[in-house]
């Protein structure tokens, strides 16, 4: 689809759709991170080229209001993926973003993802060889912020998955990169990673108008307690604050309060009340897991009991952002399989559940990205997570799907498709990061607040 051919669309497809094709104006002028907060317009990258053939398609074939659902969200502001390249690209692209950007005087968001051994060789697996290689890249993605405004969230996962970790309960991590011979992968280790979290912060918090947050996982995976120990590990204390939920599901109200609760653990083991005897001991900390039940939200209020009798004098300070792009009906638990028609057995209910975080149908937009959250701690709402693209090709062969043909196989998809299949959408699913229109299309229509309220 051409450019001309997509602007013949746009009267159906309203105001959004023009400004996606409209050339960047406006002054742009170099203002503090103390100016982000509140008052900051959010920059609205250009859309995914899946996402302009789909739209027209749309409207060529009468379908307006979808058309005009996908055209909003598309032109909602969200974020700008950095993944891989030479250091000399990644400074040409984020010094790209950030001047266009500033022209239209709004804040990009830029998310950092090139850790060695991302997402522990899963879905998104890739990033750099070493943390020399991976140092060089983070200096040259910091030099091509400049003095330009950013908020940087540094390398979802990042805290989520270490390798070889073993967390303040004595669990270990099951993420273990080995070689084919099973021995650990050279520079797969805790203190490597650590260590290349702290020099990205120390790289990164030298770019005057950079914010920078670091990864706090959700309020499904880790506990405030060891979410707070892992941030201090990788450089909390001179970044800005943390980020939750990117690329996930949990609910805006479950995530106010894990993001709170961080930050009062981090106050309440940094305060020298009385005697000192509690500094450093994070593990201390309630969590979502205790006294609460982290499944039945109507207990939470038993966490927040704990640290209103136990704070003292202590202050939380410490700020976080929240991704909201595809939060608004929670995560989907796929307990919807278990009946007719597709009578799945529970191991195969309980292993969609787990898989959850992949291409889930039925689910909505959340809240609309935005500075001026009027809560406490938050500076943030954002679109991390770029609704419409794929999380990958969700299947059993991943480990991201489990499904017995044997009940249900309306697709008549023969056994050796199977593997490679994702029954949920009755598809094959397009790989990570392309345009994936079915669920695009449900995120928009399922979105909450509508996208059609202003």
């Amino acid at each position: 689809m051409t450019r001309t051919a997509f602007r013949r669309a746009l009267p159906v497809l309203g105001m959004a759709a023009l400004l996606l094709m409209s050339p960047e104006v406006g002054p742009g002028a170099y203002a503090s991170p103390a100016h982000l907060a509140g008052n900051a317009r959010l920059y609205t990258p250009p859309p995914n080229a899946g996402a302009v053939t789909h739209i027209a398609e749309l409207a060529r074939a009468g379908r307006t209001r979808d058309a005009a659902l996908l055209a909003t969200m598309v032109g909602t502001p969200q974020a700008v993926w950095f993944t891989g390249g030479t250091p000399a690209q990644v400074k040409a692209e984020v010094r790209n973003t950030v001047r266009a950007a500033a022209r239209r005087d709004t804040v990009p968001v830029l998310v950092a993802y090139n850790l060695p051994f991302r997402d522990c060789s899963q879905y998104n697996a890739g990033g750099a060889l070493n943390r020399a290689d991976y140092l060089a890249w983070i200096d040259a993605f910091a030099s091509g912020i400049g003095h330009h405004r950013a908020i940087v969230l540094l390398e979802p996962n990042g805290l989520g998955l270490i390798p070889f970790y073993t967390d303040l309960w004595g669990v270990q991590e099951w993420c273990r990169p080995a070689d084919d011979a099973g021995n650990p992968q050279p520079g797969a280790s805790p203190a490597e990673r650590f260590a290349a979290l702290n020099g990205a912060v120390d790289r990164i918090g030298r770019q005057p108008g950079a914010r920078l947050y670091l990864d706090a996982t959700h309020s499904d995976w880790l506990g405030t307690e060891e979410a707070t120990d892992r941030l201090l590990k990788a450089g909390l204390k001179r970044a800005r604050g943390f980020f939750l939920n990117v690329s996930n599901f949990q609910p805006t109200p479950h995530e106010l309060k894990f993001g709170t609760w961080i930050s009062n653990c981090l106050a309440f083991a940094e305060n020298p009340e009385d005697g000192g005897w509690r500094l450093g001991q994070h593990k201390l900390c309630a969590s979502q897991y205790n006294p609460a039940d982290h499944t039945d939200f109507s207990t939470w209020w038993k966490t927040d009991e704990w640290y209103a009798q136990n704070m003292g004098g202590a202050v939380p300070t410490t700020p976080f952002v929240l991704d909201t792009s595809r939060n608004a009906l929670g995560p989907n638990w796929m307990r919807a399989y278990a009946g007719p028609p597709y009578h799945q057995p529970p191991d195969v209910v309980n292993l969609l559940a787990e898989g959850n975080w992949c291409n889930p149908p039925g689910r909505g937009l959340g809240l609309r990205p935005t500075t001026n959250t009027r809560v406490p701690l938050l500076d943030a709402y954002l679109w991390v997570k770029n609704p419409g693209e794929s999380d990958g090709a969700c299947a059993i062969t991943g480990g991201a799907r489990a499904w017995d043909f044997s009940a249900y196989n309306p697709w008549q998809v023969p056994a050796e498709r199977q593997p490679t299949f994702d029954p949920l959408w009755g598809m094959t699913d397009p790989d990570s990061r392309q345009w994936f229109r079915e669920s695009a299309l449900e995120l928009a229509r399922l979105a909450d607040p509508p996208l059609n309220r202003r």
